[in-house]
């Protein structure tokens, strides 16, 4: 009996609901696994215990970005931690666009303006500004170039708070077409799927999103496909033979042609109330994992 540890994190009022999380223990329990869901900051876990530690919903860790990474450093050489730990500090860091595509993988235009560098916002286009490291939409902002101020305040507020601040051009594809997610789940696509615009014009950056508007089941294009196989192959840490799980979101540039947005390899959520077909896979893909611990 494979003893397994889906991680999460303790509840908070900012904090979305898992609701991936009871479909998958009573589905790997029924399999016949032990499951414990476990939060990644729970003092005294013994790791160890576990064949396989799952991060599942650790999505209060960009605010503490130092400490999950340590705990992720610590339970990766206690037990099989999945997606390894090589994948998750790499991609816990969103400049990992830049290397992206610095590797010729088609993304969304970004700069970075680190702490103690002074920010310019765009003033002929719509843009975003956003923290390299983020969750739900926090800390997220959408701007027209009018809105000169607030843009450099928001700058401002996250350098006080340790924040490198990363600006893209608004893609206007997404209300056109909205954002595609690509999730793979044991090195094969599961399923896909499409929401609408997350950043309204004129909400501000500090109030909360709903980060999955309108989200429905999408069937992905032979282009998306691609630019999604490419970008996973693209991913420079060697452990990433060893990804267990990925979501690739996709919007439309100028072009129409698809770009990557984000490559979630730390803790996507899997939104199988909309797949429900795809948790038969998910079990035996993460059964597998843990049978193949050292």
């Amino acid at each position: 009996m494979p003893r397994i540890a889906l991680v999460t994190c303790r509840p908070r009022p900012e904090v979305s609901v898992d609701r991936d999380m009871p479909v998958l223990v009573a589905a790997l329990e029924a399999a016949g696994a032990e499951v414990r869901v476990v939060a990644w900051d729970q003092p005294g876990v013994e790791w160890a215990g576990f064949d396989l530690a799952l991060i599942r919903s650790t999505w209060d860790y960009s605010w503490r970005a130092g400490e999950f990474l340590a705990w992720a450093e610590a339970c990766g050489k206690a037990t099989r931690l999945v997606n390894p730990v090589g994948v998750v500090r790499w991609n816990a860091d969103k400049r990992y666009l830049g290397e992206l595509a610095a590797a010729g993988v088609p993304t969304v235009p970004t700069r970075y303006v680190a702490p103690g560098e002074a920010f310019e916002p765009p003033r002929d286009t719509e843009y975003v500004v956003k923290p390299t490291s983020g969750a739900g939409a926090r800390f997220a902002a959408r701007y027209a170039p009018d809105e000169h101020d607030i843009a450099v305040r928001q700058v401002r507020r996250m350098h006080a708070e340790g924040f490198t601040a990363m600006v893209q051009p608004y893609m206007r594809g997404i209300d056109l077409r909205g954002e595609r997610a690509l999730q793979f789940f044991g090195g094969r696509l599961l399923h896909a799927s499409r929401k609408g615009a997350v950043l309204a014009p004129g909400v501000a950056y500090d109030e909360r999103k709903v980060a999955h508007p309108g989200l429905e089941v999408w069937e992905p294009t032979a282009a998306e496909l691609a630019l999604a196989e490419r970008a996973l192959g693209a991913v420079p840490d060697a452990d990433a033979r060893g990804l267990l799980y990925a979501r690739v979101d996709l919007v439309d540039g100028e072009d129409g042609a698809p770009r990557l947005m984000e490559l979630e390899l730390v803790e996507p959520n899997l939104f199988l109330s909309l797949h429900p077909g795809s948790v038969g896979p998910v079990v035996a893909a993460v059964l597998g994992a843990a049978a193949g611990v050292r």
